[in-house]
């Protein structure tokens, strides 16, 4: 157990520090030493040239640009080397699990926060992770937890009657609970916060999923052996799977992530090892330190820098490794899974909330006492999308330097050069060799992922053969090189837009449609579109060789709605799964948990159902007698006022309509009201209740009229 003052216990160390910091001084060395190289090159290339006022942003920006490139490379390539050694000598924090035997020893909490969600579905997951961890012989140790911070009121309803069926055909009163916040507060955070508050006393650990999220029950299992077994850990991070994509677009992510995904996950998990990051979901949290540590402060100032803070999962663990505690990532563990926005836009439309709240964190990556490996973490979530601008600086910088270039007539280099001094090559060949060994960084990483997969039998099977990897890795470079501009585009506008002080609203995921419409991606995409056949006009001024050099950038920038239409659309992609092209492991053998959430139907009932016609959602809670029970059973009952009263009779008369949301809201909390209108729209005449009313009620006569026409 735990110490009272919520320090590691004394013990052994999974992973010595002393092998950590030589891990650390390797990796980061390394790409410090690259780093160095291409940029000193590309001076002497600059030097060579003659410099001009746009080189000295020019050479910073590229410092910057290319290291980030080279960090990234070099995950996936010491990934490799990973790999290479074979999972055996690899570091696993799960091979703590291996000398675990018999029951679990602690009380564990399954925590999924639901916003505005599909409950069917939502419940669909939480029956098949039940199950899958009832099959191991564990369920005894677990709890499960649905938190609600739903504000649409029919779905709130939706949520009730569909985990009441579930706890029903479960029998699982009393081990899986539902709560709904009346009040939101602080997002996410805020949700997981007042669980851990008011239930987190009774476990030791919570694994958090998001409402998308899948994990295998046996995994589960592993992982909680893991936390019982190792005192000084503090979260369990998983490397979730992308499954169930329809879309190109969805196809292209969850293929890319399966096949490249694992080098670049190695990777981290050399250098990071016991400080490792927390990515809000698919992950098991120690409750004690968790709740004495990680409640997180609102930062100076208001939105968007200020505020609330929107990306807390990488702030949790910052504190987490800060106070001593380790924050693994399980590379190994191959049970979890999430779902992917379904289109470009709604990608994008995500990221700008991740935006925000990675751009949050530039107020503390440079605070007392940080672990180096938090600082880096930090560090690469700001730069996800601070990258994306000074790409697009970098590009201005360079297009300005060739327009000057080619204004002015220059066709001597005035100056000598190193590279030409020490390995005898001119200029061209100079240029050459800096853009073949961008390239380098930039493909090897795909290029190892397919090797390695093609050189592994179980690998080549498991994506269908050789020649569909080869298909699929060349069909996603190019989608990935039309969409890159685009994403550039988009990002650069949030970072400007939220400089400026705007700030992101709250809204729930899209995680089903059927594309994009032509007009939606026109409006979405026009900046981009008009900055790329600018942009065109201002290349081919220049010279047709500067023209071919961005032509990759521009092609991207000026059929963004085109691509963006094209990779939204399910027909194409099933298209692609009928062929198995671009298919995953999971698509072409699913998994037993994905099984058991496809044939999860123990939240749908027809005996409590909220979801009919004219009876759906708050008309059900006021007129069907069963979703009416369901509801008041969750609220207090009290003496109703003149004014509750008032305001339960204008709903009767006027319809729900009538009522702003917030009057609604307030009138489903009140149990006596909504037992008081139950009775009324039964009992009243039918020209004494709004016609909304009636039409339920007669929905009750046509169900009948058809059963005894049957």
């Amino acid at each position: 157990m735990i110490a009272d003052d919520s320090q590691p216990i004394d013990g052994p160390v999974f992973y010595p520090a002393k092998k950590v910091r030589r891990r650390r001084i390797l990796f980061f060395g390394a790409v410090l030493i690259v780093n160095l190289i291409s940029s000193l090159w590309l001076l002497d290339l600059m030097w060579r040239m003659g410099f001009q006022k746009a080189h000295f942003p020019f050479m910073l920006v590229f410092l910057l640009l290319n290291g980030l490139l080279v960090l990234g490379s070099f995950h996936a390539w010491f990934g490799a080397l990973e790999m290479l050694r074979g999972k055996k000598r690899s570091v696993r924090i799960s091979a703590l699990a291996e000398k675990a035997s018999g029951p679990l020893k602690m009380r564990h909490a399954v925590v999924m926060p639901v916003y505005n969600e599909d409950s069917v579905k939502t419940c669909a997951r939480i029956e098949a992770i039940y199950r899958s961890i009832e099959a191991t012989g564990h369920l005894e140790s677990f709890d499960f937890f649905i938190l609600s911070d739903t504000r649409d009121l029919d779905l709130w309803v939706l949520e009730e009657t569909s985990w009441t069926n579930l706890c029903r055909r479960l029998g699982g009163f009393g081990r899986i609970y539902y709560r709904r916040r009346k009040t939101n507060e602080n997002r996410k955070a805020g949700n997981i916060g007042d669980f851990v508050r008011t239930w987190g006393g009774r476990y030791e650990s919570m694994l958090v999923l998001d409402a998308d999220s899948l994990m295998d029950g046996a995994d589960i299992v592993k992982m909680t052996q893991v936390m019982e077994n190792y005192p000084r850990l503090g979260i369990l991070q998983t490397p979730p799977k992308l499954i169930r994509g329809a879309s190109v677009f969805t196809r292209l992510q969850q293929f890319a992530m399966r096949l490249y995904g694992p080098l670049f996950i190695q990777g981290l998990n050399f250098w990071q090892l016991s400080g490792g990051s927390y990515w809000g979901h698919n992950a098991l949290i120690r409750l004690q330190p968790f709740s004495e540590y990680c409640e997180l402060p609102a930062l100076p100032g208001r939105e968007p820098f200020g505020g609330r803070i929107l990306s807390h999962d990488f702030v949790e663990a910052a504190l987490m490794v800060g106070k001593g505690w380790e924050v693994w990532l399980a590379w190994d563990i191959e049970g979890t899974y999430e779902e992917a926005p379904p289109t470009l836009v709604d990608h994008l439309i995500r990221d700008r909330r991740w935006c925000q709240g990675n751009l949050q964190h530039l107020w503390l990556i440079f605070a007392r006492k940080l672990p180096f490996s938090v600082r880096m973490h930090l560090f690469m979530g700001i730069m996800a999308y601070l990258g994306s601008p000074l790409w697009f600086l970098f590009l201005l910088l360079g297009t300005w330097i060739a327009w000057d270039r080619s204004q002015s007539n220059l066709s001597q280099l005035p100056f000598d050069s190193y590279a030409e001094r020490w390995f005898g090559v001119n200029g061209v060949q100079q240029s050459v060799i800096l853009t073949l060994g961008v390239f380098i960084l930039l493909f090897s990483p795909k290029i190892l992922a397919v090797i390695g997969a093609i050189l592994n039998k179980k690998t080549r099977h498991s994506f269908g053969g050789a020649l569909r990897i080869i298909f699929g890795a060349g069909f996603e470079t190019i989608i990935s090189m039309l969409l890159a501009p685009v994403i550039m585009a988009a990002h650069t506008v949030m970072v400007f837009s939220i400089a400026m002080g705007k700030a992101v609203g709250w809204g729930n995921q899209n995680r089903e449609t059927d594309g994009t419409s032509w007009g939606d991606a026109i409006r979405f995409h026009l900046t981009p579109t008009l900055l790329g056949l600018v942009w065109s006009f201002v290349a081919w001024k220049i010279g047709v060789t500067f023209f071919a050099w961005m032509l990759p950038i521009l092609i991207g920038l000026i059929f963004a709605a085109p691509v963006s239409v094209f990779t939204s659309r399910v027909r194409y992609g099933q298209a692609l799964a009928r062929r198995k092209l671009l298919a995953i492991p999971e698509e072409l053998n699913k998994p037993q948990i994905m099984e058991l959430a496809d044939q999860a139907t123990a939240a749908l009932d027809p005996a409590l159902d909220a979801s009919v016609g004219e009876r759906y959602g708050l008309i059900a809670a006021v007129v069907d007698p069963y979703v009416n029970g369901v509801h008041v059973s969750f609220l207090e009952q009290a003496e109703l006022t003149d004014q509750d009263r008032a305001l339960a009779e204008k709903c009767l008369v006027e319809g729900p309509s009538a009522l702003a949301k917030n009057e609604l809201s307030d009138l489903l909390y009140l149990g006596s009201a909504m037992l008081m209108m139950h009775r009324a729209v039964w009992l009243r005449p039918a020209d004494a209740i709004h016609s909304v009313w009636t039409q339920a009620l007669q929905s009750y006569r046509r169900r009948l009229d058809h059963i005894s026409s049957v």
